[in-house]
């Protein structure tokens, strides 16, 4: 059975190997048991297959015994490919996604879920395709995908919200997606909304009455809270995790809001208190086998001696902590024990020594910051590739189908007439194909490079730069802002590089949007304008996409990069006579001569195709109107004489 089902390996993820031997142990229990009853669970599955049920619900009933049984899930997986039942398929390659999550494999999880998103939707299953949505998102969330985690519990919420009358089962999962978004923003450290969105959560809750969820959402909203020194309001929410836990029965919640309780009592000054719940957790904490809230505790003992002033015993617990935190690359408790180990020297007097774990504690910290905004980039960027991607195989794929139905309507032709007839007008057909062609790949390849003009790495990566820096400074809200504006800008640039025109309401919004990102690194000092006429409605105007930005970017590195003082662009539409449009582009830089003395003086010069690719794309535009376009370039003065900018001036044909 094992081979039936081919999961794809992705070695991304590396596993210490203790983990990696229960993994193998657990797979060759599983084969174990799925051989000692396959024929049963073979006439389960070929029963699933024939009623073929559409809800989690009537799956779940039959399968949950067997749904943390990988081999049995791989055979009801195969056996769902083979009769495209996509209900069944989607289902078990979730429990699949599940099972590894659960061991750490994140990678593999990922691809499991995405294949069961894709099972979902090629069957226009909602309920399945939120599942493998919030399923996504948890998988995301635990690598720190941050955007694509989002990405996929939003989509979630929102296909949720187009159904009338959601079933239960839809409600959990739309519940959990929630508190997923919640705790992203308690990861981002935007605690507000991630306690309103624990609250959401805690009252759809609520009405399912889902004990567990409950607890967990009031823990999380202790954590926050805690996060923002609230520690009265804290507690609260710590107790009401306990008591909804008391029905439940759970160890693990039972152990981390009695950490966080005693964690707000050291910082209460209630040191004997918290040492009391510190070590009454402990062995429960060992019998859960995670090792990360084992070597928490022993370090928060530590840090609560070290209030009482127990140096000895405090230092013989967070070396414990930092034992266990060493052994299973625990960063985030590994940064903590060396800071309080750096207090406890500190407070023996023995400063040298404090300053080494002082150092060791910074050092770590780093290596946790410079590895989550590479795992936050790296997310951003691949989904970008993602998406750039599949617009372009998309665009081909329709392109592929024209050119196909066409030569199906050629060949038809073809059939009719004479020999003679047939032989000259396959002859005329095959040249006409061979400039068509030649004409189109031209057109193709003009569009492609002016794609590559507005997405050039250059831009693309000062660009993530520009937000990384206000990541690294802390500065969440700006970092947020700018980078939707940056994703909406990419995303506009892809849809309308696939398109011939466009309206001009439309390109300029994807101006402003550009003007927006470059400016962060002109430190917002450039004033951008836009001006409309009365009498022009810029959502009926139709012009070529994407043809004003390389004379924006013109002005900004040309005639503003160098220009000290008030830097301003302004983008006046107006309209000459019926017909045609007028799009002037007017700046305040130093002017083309000095400009182009700057140039030649840089030993790196940055070489524009944009505005030649804008002309030949502007020239193929007007030709659908059987007229042509102007392009003027006017220097600007003062009235001294001296140069005072630079105006573009555009004369397009429209509708």
């Amino acid at each position: 059975m094992l081979k039936s089902f081919k999961i794809p390996f992705i070695p991304s993820v590396t596993v210490n190997y203790s983990l990696l031997f229960c993994v193998i142990i657990i797979l060759f229990i599983d084969k174990v048991n799925a051989q000692k009853y396959s024929e049963n669970f073979k006439e389960t599955t070929e029963s699933l297959i024939s009623k073929a049920p559409q809800t989690y619900q009537e799956l779940e009933i039959v399968l949950k015994p067997m749904q943390r049984d990988t081999s049995l899930m791989r055979y009801f997986a195969n056996a769902s490919t083979q009769k495209n039942y996509y209900a069944g398929k989607s289902y078990a390659l979730n429990q699949l996604g599940i099972s590894y999550r659960d061991y750490a494999l994140y990678s593999k999880a990922i691809k499991l879920h995405q294949m069961a998103l894709e099972a979902a939707e090629i069957n226009e299953n909602k309920e399945f395709q939120i599942y493998s949505l919030t399923m996504l998102s948890n998988a995301y969330r635990q690598t720190e995908a941050i955007p694509s985690a989002l990405d996929c519990a939003q989509k979630a919420i929102d296909l949720g919200g187009t159904l009338e009358q959601p079933n239960e089962d839809v409600k959990r999962n739309l519940n959990l997606s929630l508190s997923s978004i919640a705790h992203i923003y308690r990861t981002l450290g935007q605690y507000d909304l991630a306690i309103a969105n624990f609250k959401k959560s805690i009252a759809l809750e609520a009405e399912l009455g889902n004990t567990r969820a409950l607890a967990m959402n009031y823990m999380g909203i202790a954590e926050c809270l805690e996060a923002e020194s609230k520690l009265e309001e804290s507690l609260k929410n710590y107790e009401k995790s306990l008591i909804f836990n008391e029905k439940l029965g759970s160890k693990r919640i039972k152990v981390l809001s009695n950490l966080g309780i005693g964690h707000i009592y050291v910082h209460q000054d209630k040191n004997n208190e918290a040492l009391q719940i510190f070590e009454s957790i402990l062995e429960l904490a060992k019998e859960l086998g995670d090792m990360k809230i084992v070597s928490a505790i022993y370090i928060n003992i530590g840090w609560a001696q070290l209030q009482n002033n127990q140096f000895e015993e405090s230092q013989n617990n967070l070396n414990k902590g930092l034992e266990l935190a060493k052994k299973y690359n625990l960063l985030s408790e590994m940064e903590e024990a060396y800071s309080v180990l750096a207090d406890l020297w500190e407070g023996k007097d023995d400063f040298k020594k404090s300053k080494e774990f002082f150092l060791e504690a910074a050092n770590v910290e780093e290596i946790i910051s410079n590895d989550r905004n590479k795992r936050y980039l790296a997310d951003l960027i691949s989904r970008s590739e993602a998406e750039k991607k599949n617009n372009q195989i998309e665009v081909l794929a329709k392109e592929n189908e024209i050119i196909n139905l066409k030569l199906r309507r050629n060949q038809n032709t073809l059939l009719i007439g004479t020999l003679l007839l047939t032989l000259l007008t396959l002859l005329l057909y095959i040249l006409y194909r061979q400039n068509q062609l030649k004409s189109d790949k031209q057109l193709l390849t003009l569009e492609q490079t002016m794609l590559r003009s507005q997405m050039n790495p250059h831009f693309l990566f000062n660009s993530l730069n520009s937000i990384k820096l206000y990541i690294i400074n802390n500065e969440k809200k700006n970092a947020v802002h700018y980078l939707n504006k940056f994703s909406k800008l990419v995303r506009k640039i892809l849809e309308a590089s696939s398109v011939k025109e466009i309206t001009l309401a439309e390109e300029l919004e994807t101006v402003e949007l550009y003007m927006t990102i470059e400016n962060i690194r002109f430190s917002n000092e450039i004033h951008f304008k836009i001006i409309i006429d009365e009498g022009i409605d810029p959502h009926i105007i139709k012009i070529p996409s994407l043809i004003l930005q390389p004379f924006l970017e013109n002005a900004l590195w040309h005639g503003l990069s160098s220009k000290d003082g008030d830097k301003s662009i302004s983008l006046h539409i107006s309209r000459a006579k019926k017909g045609y449009i007028d799009i002037a582009i007017a700046d305040n830089g130093v002017g083309r001569e000095v400009a182009e003395k700057i140039k030649e003086n840089k030993v790196l010069k940055r070489k524009s195709v944009g505005i030649n690719i804008t002309k030949e794309r502007l020239a193929n535009f007007s030709k659908d109107y059987q007229n042509t376009f102007e392009l003027e370039i006017v220097d600007l003065f003062n009235e001294q004489g001296a140069a005072s900018g630079t105006k573009i001036l555009l004369h397009i044909p429209s509708i």
